[in-house]
């Protein structure tokens, strides 16, 4: 009996040590955080200076790169909000999902009522087909909440909702970025408990996008939780609610406390308001971090929430530099900002750090927010689902190496160095597609493309062999002294853009302006329908139709009207058809040529676009 109990004693003993040894494990399923912040340039955020020193003052942020792994070359997926967001929550580059600019899902109309191009159709939202980041944890246990910024929609509250794809939670409160009433120099957050912004015990205005994110680490902290925290700052309106930091920053710039509301055009990094934006960001950041810090882990007793979490901060686009009126930041020595495929509109802050990931390492290496799917995949040991398509790169190795400094040490699975990645952003008056190939950076231009016997190609030397800066600024192009580097380069980049099928824009022949061979594109002469085939008839004048696209929406004259193509078969005598769909309420044609003409029947004439319900209204109805 004595012997029994003796075995018994030691068995509870074993079980014991067994169960605490198997507590002080660290939890196989870690919990990630994605810090999206709005339009932060890469030169906004102190640690990232490299010339004049930033005024901004970024601690948390500095601290963070300190503790992780700073990524010097790394990238947005493009030069604006949304596609950026779609690409890093899907995996997709933008020219593959056709989703390359904000609001989308509208007939191809030029973007100013005489520009020489028309931009493609772009579709104005993510599909609801992509497997998002929060769809492919969801099988694995994961709780995912999307906070803040959304934008992957024609508009913000538009069709799908985060809670369409696959986010468990979602809250949108703008917080202390809501505009100021009646203006920016009044309104100012206080003490008093009844003020929605009343400052904290350290001077920063309450706001609630930052106390959203840190809600839902709280009541998810028991269990694995993905959290996109997409911050609405530093995105216009540019205001602060804190009147004592708008002072600091008038003192620290040298600049005088502004009188007038509406503008400010002091040139460079002289701003006050976005002083105060850019500091209280890194505040609100801070808050969340010092959460992880000082918090224990329920799943890990004797050890931190930031002990098995991973956190990602970068920007969805370069800095935005300006508006009319106002002069926001200064991306320099990067030429240009958002809304431009420069070097200033898609190189971004990027500090990655969590569990494994050496501390104080910068890395020359080129990484993009395509990367971010794979790499949260690899780190959580979910698995890739089968029918996305993934763009980016799997970096949980090179993160969890000290030689991530070397700029070679991005390798995809077959073991090849990464030293390529391209844009497309035929948008604006940008109107560009880019590729980065080493130390060099392509820049097609496509209007001048277009011309003959303009080449509208730029080659610029960002580094040299020893990766040190020789023309970040893109200032000097070498397309002409090295033709057969540009022509290799472009060979490549049209390479990329076919695989991708990615939609080229066109040349707008209703522009007043003289083009070549304008005057012999087609006229589209009648329309018709044959049961569920729509047609339309042209007659060529010189020009040689190519292509066709049938342009229809399903809910002409609703809010959110959003327009989708499909292709078109141009058949002979002129005559170009499609299946129109059973659901559509209105169409109309899109007639391309062999010298990129866009001829739309009906018209889509730019000053009658006022809104969307416009398209519908200048478009062939459906009986």
């Amino acid at each position: 009996m004595i012997f029994i109990r003796t075995l018994f004693i030691f068995g509870w003993l074993f079980a014991s040590l067994f169960t605490v040894a198997q507590a002080q494990e660290r939890p196989a399923k870690p919990n990630v955080i994605l810090i999206l912040t709005d339009d932060l340039g890469w030169q906004d955020v102190a640690c990232y200076d490299i010339d004049e020193p930033c005024p901004f003052e970024t601690p948390t942020i500095d601290r963070m790169a300190k503790q992780g792994a700073k990524f010097w070359q790394a990238y947005s997926p493009s030069p604006t909000c949304a596609p950026s967001r779609v690409a890093i929550l899907s995996g997709k580059h933008p020219a593959r999902s056709q989703k390359t600019h904000v609001v989308g899902g509208g007939p191809p109309n030029p973007h100013a009522p005489n520009a020489q191009t028309i931009p493609p159709w772009y579709s104005g939202r993510m599909q609801v087909s992509e497997v998002t980041i929060a769809e492919a944890l969801k099988p694995h246990g994961y709780t995912s909440g999307c906070i803040g910024k959304w934008h992957c929609a024609i508009n913000h509250h538009a069709f799908p909702q985060p809670t369409d794809q696959g986010f468990d939670e979602s809250k949108m409160e703008r917080g202390k970025t809501d505009s100021m009433k009646p203006h920016r120099l009044t309104g100012f957050a206080t003490t008093a408990e009844d003020d929605p912004y009343r400052l904290d015990e350290n001077g920063y205005p309450f706001h609630q996008n930052s106390a959203d994110a840190l809600d839902f680490v709280r009541r998810n902290q028991d269990k694995p939780f993905f959290l996109y925290y997409a911050t609405w700052l530093v995105h216009t309106p540019i205001h602060t609610r804190s009147e004592a930091a708008l002072k600091k920053y008038c003192k620290k710039m040298n600049v005088p406390y502004p009188t007038d509301p509406k503008k400010w055009e002091v040139k460079g990094q002289k701003n006050p308001f976005y002083g105060a934006m850019v500091e209280s960001l890194d505040y609100y950041v801070g808050q969340l971090l010092e959460h992880l810090e000082t918090t224990d882990d329920p799943r890990w007793p004797g050890h931190k929430l930031v002990e098995n979490t991973y956190v990602i901060f970068t920007s969805d686009n370069g800095g935005m530099e300006g508006h009319p009126g106002e002069i926001i930041t200064d991306n320099y020595p990067l030429d240009r900002g958002k809304i431009n495929a420069k070097e200033g509109g898609v190189r971004v802050p990027l500090i990655i750090k969590g569990p494994g990931i050496p501390a104080g390492i910068e890395s020359q290496a080129l990484v993009n927010g395509l990367d971010f799917y794979p790499t949260i995949l690899s780190w959580t040991g979910a698995t890739k689902p089968a029918e996305q398509h993934l763009d980016g790169l799997d970096l949980s190795k090179a993160l969890a190496s000290s030689e991530l400094k070397d700029m070679a040490y991005i390798k995809d699975a077959e073991g090849k160095v990464r030293d390529t990645m391209c844009w497309h952003f035929p948008h604006s008056v940008a109107m560009q597609s880019t590729l980065r190939k080493g130390n060099y950076k392509l820049i097609r231009n496509w209007y001048p493309y277009y011309l003959p016997g303009k080449s509208g190609l730029d080659l610029y030397k960002l580094y040299d062999e020893d990766g040190k800066r020789v023309d970040i600024e893109e200032a000097n192009s070498l397309a002409e002294a090295e033709p057969e580097r540009t022509k290799v380069m472009n060979d490549e980049l049209e390479s990329m853009l076919q695989e991708m099928k990615a939609s080229p824009p066109f040349l707008n022949p209703i522009c007043k302006n003289p083009l070549p061979k304008k005057d012999q594109v087609c006229t589209a002469l009648k329309d018709g329908r044959d049961g569920d085939t729509v047609w339309v008839r042209f007659r060529e004048n010189g020009n040689k139709v190519v292509k066709a696209n049938l342009l229809y929406t399903d809910n002409g004259g609703d809010r959110y009207e959003e327009w989708y193509r499909v292709e078109a078969k141009v058949g002979p005598n002129g005559k170009a058809s499609a299946t129109l769909p059973k659901d559509a309420t209105h169409y109309l044609f899109n007639l391309i040529d062999d010298r990129h003409y866009l001829v739309s029947h009906p018209a889509m004439i730019p000053e009658n676009l006022r809104n969307r319900k416009n398209y519908s209204g200048n478009a062939i109805a459906v009986d």
